[in-house]
């Protein structure tokens, strides 16, 4: 919270200054190493918001509408819009209708850029020769903190936005006119912080508390965003240095505070308390921290992929709300029947399609139901109509039976793990034409999750995306992986017969009307098609 205060009250000039009316402000603050710890705990709060709902007087940012995570899974190859949901944002999403004054499409710039400037704040009081490192490592420390997050937020701009407007540094005087600079050279800005945060982040993955940034979170996203700028030998570097860093692995046997209960390694790594390095997980690489009823633990809001992606069961008058079935679901991402429900699809022994990790079988729990019991056969209107029960990925399960009923999810969200890290040097493999190094990365995933390994032969960017869906279904942002590998408007065509009347300018998101109009001293395009 403190980090948007710090750049709110950032220096304008005339009427814009402001009186200092709290104890704390960016002079008083950032003098000393405790004042810079503080200010990137609120870069941290910035960056786990990426998909706040409504807010709750707990956060630093909201999207003030029921569609920050999903706009980067509806209208691509594995969701639909679930017809119960009464939020018309959705459908907005799934047809491809808004238009550059819609509040949406101003949702990511806004979070983007508010991220950015506070990363900027900090980078810019760090130079000041004044201040009190406590270490001598402590600068460039904490610049790299500063750096991985300002590429983590241009990251969204980017793949939504396209050219957007580099900025490094807070500006002494408020600007109208800012210009939208190339995106082969923010891809290049963005590389050169994620080295930066590279050299400076901590090696050691236990030498840090759960949740912090090291050299291989840096790494990692470097690795992608190495593959956007199609750059991919030093992509495939990048996630070799990850998984040949000898601080991760995959999981392959049983772990963390749900061993007892039936399940496998896959379904420990979602488990409730299960995400981080202290649980025993060595496959995360970073962690954002959430907790229930904890101060700063994340509200309500922050986090609704489990109401997205869970079934609306309870409006069945046979069931009742119930922890172990995920909770207060809304149905608003229904699967695509190809993918989930199509036999051939995972291997008959895939751990990734056991019971566990994929609910397929429903029973009804109202006790007071004569139905009590028996199974609740999935139909299509029980599916695509009613919304109450199909086939749903677990790993956003999550209900607290002192309150059955609350709407969000407060379990630590994983935003790398080894396992992508895998699919990712695949991608760069399958670029350089390298098919073999690119089964070999696939097949360190199929090989964990008990599936067979594949030929070099029957690699293709297909296959691969298929792979990503098994693995990383729910976790990966599709929309983006789609965008990067030029695979989105085919596949959407083939598999999403929700999402019609698309064309290559449906790639991108409009620019927000306001910023145009608010740019008075240059001019700022519109993206084609808007």
């Amino acid at each position: 919270m403190l980090a948007t205060t710090l750049f709110t009250g950032s220096s304008c000039s005339g009427f814009l200054d402001e009186e200092m009316k709290k104890q704390y402000g960016p002079d008083n603050v950032y003098v000393n190493s405790f004042g810079f710890e503080t200010a990137a705990n609120g870069l941290y709060v910035l960056a786990r918001d990426e998909f706040n709902t409504w807010g709750n007087g707990n956060t630093a940012f909201t999207h003030g509408n029921a569609m920050a995570y999903e706009l980067t899974q509806i209208a691509t190859d594995i969701v639909h819009r679930g017809v119960k949901t009464n939020d018309p944002t959705l459908k907005t999403l799934q047809e491809l209708s808004y238009t550059p004054t819609s509040g949406l499409v101003g949702s990511y710039w806004n979070w983007g850029y508010e991220l950015i400037g506070n990363a900027n704040l900090m980078l810019g009081y760090s130079e000041n020769a004044g201040v009190e490192w406590t270490k001598p490592t402590d600068k460039a420390y904490y610049q790299g903190v500063a750096r991985f997050f300002r590429a983590y937020a241009y990251r969204y701009l980017v793949y939504l936005y396209g050219d957007v407007s580099y900025v490094e540094s807070v500006a002494d005087q408020y600007r109208v006119d800012f210009v939208r600079t190339p995106q082969a050279e923010i891809l290049d800005k963005m590389i050169e912080d994620l080295k930066f945060a590279s050299s400076a982040l901590p090696k050691d993955p236990s030498d840090v508390e759960d949740g912090k940034l090291t050299k291989w979170a840096a790494e990692h996203l470097l690795s992608e965003v190495y593959l956007m700028a199609g750059k991919y030998a030093e992509a495939e570097k990048a996630a070799d240095n990850v998984i040949n860093s000898g601080y991760y692995a995959l999981t392959t046997e049983r772990f963390g505070n749900h061993m007892k209960k039936p399940g496998d390694p896959f379904y420990d790594m979602f488990s409730e308390d299960n995400q981080n390095r202290s649980s025993g997980n060595r496959e995360s690489i970073l962690v954002f921290q959430l907790q229930y009823k904890v101060p700063g633990g994340g509200g309500v809001n922050v986090d609704w992929k489990r109401r997205a992606w869970n079934p609306r069961y309870w409006d069945n008058k046979n069931f009742v709300l119930a922890d172990t079935l995920g909770g207060r679901g809304l149905a608003q991402l229904v699967p695509l029947k190809w993918w989930i429900d199509t036999p051939g699809f995972y291997d008959a022994n895939d751990m990734r399609n056991s019971e566990c990790n994929i609910k397929r079988h429903w029973y009804y729990n109202n006790p007071a139901s004569p139905e009590y019991g028996k199974e609740a056969v999935v139909t299509d209107a029980s599916w695509n109509f009613d919304n109450q029960f199909y086939p749903v990925i677990t790993k956003f399960f999550f209900g607290k039976d002192d309150e059955l009923a609350y709407n969000g999810s407060n379990k630590d969200r994983m935003v790398s793990r080894l396992g992508e890290t895998y699919l990712l040097k695949a991608e760069a493999c399958l670029r350089q034409n390298n098919l073999e190094g690119a089964a070999e990365a696939i097949n360190a995933v199929r090989v964990r999750a008990h599936a067979h390994p594949i030929k070099a032969s029957e690699v293709s960017m297909d296959f691969l995306l298929d792979e990503r869906i098994r693995e990383l279904v729910g976790e990966e942002l599709r929309r983006f992986t789609l965008k990067r590998t030029g695979k989105w408007l085919e596949r959407v065509k083939k598999y999403n017969s929700y999402t019609i009347n698309m064309d290559e300018h449906n790639l991108l998101m409009p620019i927000p009307q306001a910023v145009i109009d608010n740019n008075v001293g240059a001019d700022y395009p519109q993206n084609p098609g808007y």
